[in-house]
């Protein structure tokens, strides 16, 4: 059928400079290599979440403040299917870990999903010990800072979400530090008044 196809509707497509509708349904990359002359990407179809590679860096805070997150571990899944609207990290958490300084975005939704563990959820609404299945969302521009913190005994495991807005601001209100992401994606960080790290 797809012969068929290439032969017939999809050479005519070529000549208009598109792709006709079967390529949409089929899901074979290939064929929009053929027509397109665009590369496809070298990315999986699948993987194990709980072996793909961890994040090289530990975190992007200034020193002083990464220390405090004790052995988090991130795998950033969306980034090896190439995604560029939304990440997605398998995160893990032992005992003590943080996941993050509590923290609010003024762009960013974020977005988790407890898979393994009891974590406390801490807000500006007071803390919610978690547990698998459970999820938590964080709407941008609400101004309620959150973390998650393992006190208890075992790892935490749980997805997180977000979105990859330019122009984001990330404000921590229990420490010195303000985040910014240009609208190239980089995050950068400052103290509250301004000066840099």
């Amino acid at each position: 059928a797809h012969c068929r196809q290439i032969n017939g509707v999809n050479k005519r497509a070529r000549a208009r400079g598109g792709l006709a509708p079967w390529f949409f349904s089929s899901g074979r990359l290939v064929w929009r290599a053929i027509f397109t002359g665009v590369p496809m990407a070298d990315n999986p179809i699948a993987v194990v979440a709980a072996e793909a590679p961890m994040r090289k860096a530990k975190s992007a805070y200034p020193e002083q403040f990464a220390s405090r997150l004790g052995e988090r571990q991130k795998r950033p899944l969306g980034d090896l299917f190439g995604l560029s609207i939304f990440g997605v990290n398998l995160t893990t958490l032992p005992p003590g870990a943080l996941s993050a300084l509590r923290h609010t975005h003024t762009k960013q939704d974020e977005f988790i999903y407890i898979l393994k563990g009891t974590p406390t959820l801490v807000t500006d609404k007071g803390e919610t010990v978690l547990k698998p299945g459970m999820c938590a969302g964080f709407k941008c521009g609400t101004g309620n800072a959150h973390h998650l913190v393992n006190r208890g005994t075992e790892e935490v495991a749980y997805l997180e979400i977000g979105d990859r807005t330019a122009g984001d601001e990330v404000f921590y209100p229990d420490d010195d530090i303000v985040a910014t992401k240009s609208a190239a994606g980089v995050r950068s960080f400052t103290r509250k008044d301004g000066t840099p790290f």
